[in-house]
């Protein structure tokens, strides 16, 4: 993730009415849809609503969509009806958690959609006797961490950005500061309610619909809606050690900034000081900085004496170096981005305009000296003095112990089970609002081709939650899933939605591999 600004509403969306206003009479599938939601009492906003603006906001405002109507449900059955509705009059569907997908698929990636606001489910229980949190599929992941520490001193492995919502995140990876520890977010799901596109309910867990529940776990979007998370928490440690070095003077040289990254990469895959309880991210952006960071569960005495010395053995001397023994609240507040963890359950303003493409490297072919210094020369060349903000994020998923590829490539629709880096680069406008300069876009590629032009043989892939819509549906199913996951579920997607309910661009059955 990166930097943010909230912004007026008003101020930046400008949607044009197109349904419901005399000029613009709703077609007889929009009729339809709105006589059977108001038949069955599905509470709903359509364009003439007073909330329509603040509901239908993208996230990125570089990708702006208009949908026929929200359903705001209180009760699965008002999900179960918004689904058969829209169903009954040949509209898609997409259900919106938190609403941060990079493409605004979240609205449907394109005009005329439905969507399923689950704002109104935000309920967090915690059983103590378990340590299994139920989980509304409206909740933001600030909110989430806040809410089982407080119920019982428990943890979970999450992105760092609080307002995400847990609905695409925990259903497409999920990876946080704790990952190589306990997992993806994805890993934490025992079971999950959901509304399938027939309208029907279900309890997926690994013996009740157990292809649902596979399914489910990694290609949420395209499956069913998920109205309650079933997620195993972990002890929330008493303490945690962030680290971080500054080696902005070295990014002055490719070549310098390259031998840093394949150190860390050679000490990551052998050195006997790394286990799960190490998290490593490269950071750089536009102003210059490159940064080695983490955090690392267990003693800062020992860190600092051992893991720490043994992680920089070789590299030049750092501009400068912390290390803080941090409480797990302030270490989340820490990483929040400059928000705060508590995150309203209505009236989420936060925005930004941007494009994103990711890049994930495989523990079989690890970076090679050429694709790193190729990779930092375009950094050095063009990055250091761009018009507009980039930054890149490079977080080792794999590596020793890690229990982010722990499970088996067959055990969830998430498959990236052999991960070594993930690349996030990210291009965005100044002052987080539009308009958006195709520069941008150009520069974004630039970094990503960079670093996979140079070695042809890394068998790349991408992140789904660093979700790319410039990718076809082709290139989408091959980078995210590969054959062998996505023909398994195009089996069920068949099987649960032969109609395509659950429908945006990159949606499962959309390509043929």
């Amino acid at each position: 993730m990166f930097q943010f600004a909230s912004v007026l509403s008003a101020f930046f969306v400008s949607v044009s009415a197109v349904v419901g206003h005399p000029e613009h009479p709703a077609s007889h599938a929009q009729q339809s849809l709105y006589e059977c939601l108001a038949a069955r009492n599905v509470p709903t906003s359509l364009n003439s609503s007073s909330d329509w603006t603040s509901l239908i906001a993208a996230y990125n405002l570089r990708l702006q969509y208009t949908p026929t109507a929200v359903t705001l449900p209180n009760t699965p059955q008002h999900v179960s009806n918004s689904v058969l509705c829209a169903a009954a009059a040949g509209v898609k569907v997409q259900p919106r958690s938190g609403g941060h997908s990079y493409g605004s698929y979240s609205l449907g990636g394109k005009n005329g959609s439905m969507v399923v606001d689950l704002r109104n489910f935000n309920a967090i229980s915690l059983d103590n006797s378990t340590g299994i949190a139920a989980v509304g599929g409206g909740v933001r992941l600030g909110n989430l961490g806040l809410g089982i520490y407080n119920q019982g001193q428990r943890a979970l492995p999450h992105g760092t950005f609080p307002g995400v919502g847990i609905g695409g995140h925990y259903t497409h990876g999920g990876f946080g500061y704790s990952s190589r520890r306990w997992g993806l977010a994805l890993d934490t799901i025992v079971a999950m309610d959901a509304v399938l596109a027939d309208g029907s309910f279900v309890h997926a867990t690994p013996t009740s619909y157990p292809d649902i529940y596979y399914a489910l776990r990694g290609a949420a979007d395209s499956i069913g809606i998920i109205t309650t998370f079933y997620l195993q928490t972990q002890p929330a440690p008493p303490q945690v050690v962030s680290f971080s070095s500054n080696f902005s003077s070295t990014l002055k040289s490719a070549d310098a900034a390259a031998d840093i990254v394949l150190k860390l990469q050679t000490f990551a895959t052998t050195s006997s000081y790394v286990d799960r309880n190490l998290t490593l991210e490269i950071y750089m952006n536009v102003f210059g900085a490159f940064s080695v960071r983490g955090w690392y569960f267990g003693n800062q005495d020992y860190f600092s004496k051992t893991v720490f010395p043994a992680m920089l053995d070789g590299m030049p001397s750092p501009d400068n170096t912390t290390v803080q023994e941090r409480t797990w609240l302030t270490a989340l507040e820490d990483i929040a981005e400059g928000e705060p963890l508590v995150e309203p359950l209505a009236g989420y303003n936060n925005h930004q305009t941007f494009y994103t493409k990711s890049v994930v490297t495989r523990e079989a072919e690890p970076l090679t000296k050429e694709a790193l210094t190729s990779f930092f020369a375009y950094v050095v060349d063009k990055g250091l003095s761009a018009v507009h903000p980039w930054n890149t994020f490079i977080s080792l998923y794999g590596g020793r112990d890690s229990q982010v590829n722990a499970p088996s490539a067959g055990s969830a629709a998430y498959s990236h089970r052999d991960s070594l880096w993930v690349f996030q680069n990210i291009g965005s406008t100044s002052d987080f609002l539009p308009p958006f300069s195709p520069e941008i876009t150009t520069f974004v590629d630039g970094l990503n081709t960079a670093l996979t032009a140079a070695q042809p043989d890394g068998d790349f892939l991408a992140y789904p939650n660093y979700l790319d819509p410039a990718l076809t549906p082709v290139e989408a199913a091959r980078l995210y899933y590969g054959t062998a996951t996505y023909s398994k579920l195009v089996k069920i997607k068949r099987d649960v939605d032969p109609e395509a309910v659950f429908w945006n661009p990159q949606a499962i059955g959309n390509a043929v591999l």
